[in-house]
């Protein structure tokens, strides 16, 4: 552990004050604090942000739902307007990490986590997003849990958060305050892919704070689901996974939604996916063929090219299930 100083604020001026300075914000801590013991991150300033008053989940005036950034995953996922309007994000929630860290991990800091690629992780391992021009250990090591959609030279690590699908799926907001004063970016563009800078990883300004992430008001009914496949059914990323909401009326599909975890540098939207679902009646024939275009312009490596196969029979599960739902 290297040294570093600790300063805890009350209100979110004085966090963007500190941010802009240089420090680093932290909540529940459970990812920072485990890359700081293990040298990935060497904050000089950690500012405690855990006190300030971000702790609200509201229905907004035109229907949507705001979440607050430091509620809690365990917190977010059993409030009833969140059970109620977006089954997707509690279902998410819940098949994520365990209930202790669910407990102390906060909705902003789960979109803020970092891969959990082993060499990224391993700090005598090249990785150009720890170590920009260092190299990616992934390309010609051992892949089998890596990325095949938004992938570059640079980096082939995926992202790990389980709710961060279901916001690209439901093309939520990011609300910011920083230096400039407040802001708004959409989701699926909030997380950036890798391209030559993987180091880069949101689109975040200096001193910026995530305050509230806000899901719009979609059309009604909607009915939607979270379907994660992984090695084991307890504390573990996903090897793919598939967040749906559709609205179905007079027994035609009108809207969908779907996006894709495991699978890509980023939560992975997939609008072939939904292109070819809306105007159709269900059916498993439109489940079937509609899943074929999730894996549209995958890049497979040597040991994950199993992914393909397993993210179409991933999406076209969870459609039938969510599009079959009474």
């Amino acid at each position: 552990m290297y040294p570093f100083s600790y300063t805890k604020v009350s209100d979110t001026r004085e966090a963007v004050n500190a941010g802009r300075n240089g420090g680093r914000y932290i909540a529940g801590g459970t990812t920072l604090v485990d890359l700081m013991r293990e040298t990935v991150e060497r904050p000089e300033t950690l500012v405690d942000i855990a006190g300030l008053p971000l702790r609200e989940v509201r229905v907004t005036e035109r229907g949507g739902l705001r979440i607050g950034a430091l509620v809690s995953m365990a917190e977010t996922a059993a409030h009833p307007k969140v059970r109620t309007l977006y089954p997707v994000i509690s279902e998410s929630l819940e098949l994520s990490a365990s209930a202790q860290l669910r407990n102390m991990a906060t909705i902003g800091g789960n979109i803020m986590q970092r891969t959990r690629c082993t060499y990224f992780r391993d700090v005598t391992a090249d990785c150009n997003k720890r170590e920009p021009g260092s190299g990616c250990a992934a390309l010609e090591g051992f892949n089998r849990t890596h990325a095949i959609l938004g992938t570059s030279d640079a980096c082939v690590a995926t992202h790990p958060s389980d709710v961060a699908v279901a916001f690209a799926a439901l093309e939520a907001q990011v609300h910011l305050l920083g230096p400039d004063g407040e802001r708004r970016v959409p989701f699926a563009d909030f997380l950036l892919r890798p391209g030559s800078t993987p180091n880069r990883e949101q689109a975040l300004r200096r001193g910026e704070l995530i305050t509230a992430v806000e899901i719009p008001a979609l059309p009604r009914p909607l009915k939607s689901g979270y379907l994660k496949v992984r090695d084991r059914q307890s504390y573990e990323f996903a090897l793919t996974s598939a967040a749906v909401a559709l609205h179905v009326r007079g027994g035609v599909i009108r809207d969908a939604y779907v996006a894709a975890g495991g699978v890509g540098t980023v939560p992975w939207k997939l609008p072939a996916v939904e292109e070819a679902l809306v105007g159709e009646r269900p059916s498993d024939r439109l489940w079937a063929e509609a899943a074929k275009k999730a894996s549209e312009g995958a890049s497979p490596l040597q040991h994950n090219r199993f992914k393909v196969e397993l993210l179409q029979r991933t999406v076209e599960r969870q459609l039938r299930t969510v599009g079959d739902s009474k």
